[in-house]
């Protein structure tokens, strides 16, 4: 099979197209043929070695590896004693993450967990599928449901997200990206008011989406104009999320998804919280998370699966509008 591998960490140009043999299902999985593959921040990062990550932190990967966690695609095998799927099944899902980086999506072939997977309704193309689960489910376990007990390393408190109604303003920064825009329709879906906050390029789209007010950021200051938020997800995260715990009404809460420096005692003096979580697997969430419906998926840019490099310069160029996605021929 074609296949796509990193023997040395660093920028795009170490992710090479190669001849593999085709992997084999163990206990529990099947063997799925990829019509397409999402591209994530974490291929990146897995690229790049993770340097920045403590090393006990930093989930079990080896080289040579082939990235990618997204897969939309068909049954070829099962293992035996798997009843969950057959061949000629339809199917996505997020592949052995956190646990692994080395999923394997970025192949014309990939073993697969039945219990990360879900079927793919007719509806929804392939090249759809493959940019939902990574972010789909970030948004869904940040905003819906958290489905784990497993602890963030980054804060004592478990992530619970809180219920979302017609009395609930929820900002949505980065709202235009993968997770974004997924929320967006989320937040929207459960009747709250959506503010998003994105570049000017933006608007129509995301007020397509459902965005009830948008905030271009590139114009105005979003922590500055936007006033009784009862809840920000921001997935921009990172240093520059505390800046919106002055959005928030008291009893209000803040969602980095990538999480950043904060202060107890000032969250505790504004009363708001500030929890976040790290997605995992789970096919059973990501099946009622389509079982939504009507949930747009924005392809941002395609790529054949040999020119994946080229679609990690996409990725660092940013700015992007929903996903990026290798397709398989």
């Amino acid at each position: 099979m074609g296949a796509i591998r990193l023997h040395e960490f660093g920028g795009p140009e170490v992710l090479r197209y190669e001849e593999l043999p085709v992997p084999v299902p163990g206990p529990g999985e099947v063997l799925v043929r990829v019509h397409a593959a999402g591209v994530n921040p974490p291929d990146w990062y897995a690229r790049e070695g993770m340097p920045d990550v403590p090393p006990e932190l930093k989930p079990p990967f080896d080289l040579p590896l082939i990235p990618g966690t997204d897969v939309s695609g068909v049954v070829e095998a099962v293992a035996d004693g798997v009843t969950d799927f057959g061949v000629g099944d339809e199917v996505l899902g997020l592949l052995r993450f956190p646990d692994r980086l080395q999923g394997g999506a970025y192949a014309e072939y990939v073993t697969a967990p039945v219990t990360d997977l879900a079927r793919k309704p007719a509806g929804l193309d392939h090249v759809s599928a493959a940019g939902l689960p990574m972010a789909g489910l970030t948004a869904w376990q940040f905003l819906i449901e958290l489905g784990h007990d497993h602890p963030s390393p980054f804060q004592a408190a478990r992530h619970s997200p809180r219920p979302l109604d017609a009395n609930t303003t929820v900002l949505v920064n980065g709202a235009a990206g993968g997770v974004g825009h997924l929320g967006v329709q989320l937040a929207k879906g459960k009747g709250a008011r959506v503010v998003a906050v994105a570049s000017g390029s933006h608007e129509a789209f995301l007020r397509e989406l459902g965005a009830d007010e948008f905030i271009d950021y590139t114009k105005e200051r979003p922590e500055e104009v936007a006033h009784h938020v009862d809840l920000v997800l921001d997935t921009v995260g990172g240093p520059g999320s505390r800046r919106f715990l002055r959005t928030l009404n008291r009893g209000g809460a803040l969602y980095p998804v990538y999480f950043g420096e904060f202060d107890e005692a000032e969250n505790e003096r504004l009363g708001v919280t500030v929890t976040a979580t790290q997605v995992r697997s789970n096919g059973a969430q990501l099946a009622r998370l389509l079982e939504t419906g009507a949930l747009r998926v924005a392809i941002d840019s395609t790529f054949p699966l040999a020119e994946a490099a080229a679609a990690h310069e996409r990725a660092a160029r940013g700015h992007l509008r929903g996903k990026i996605v290798l397709t398989v021929a």
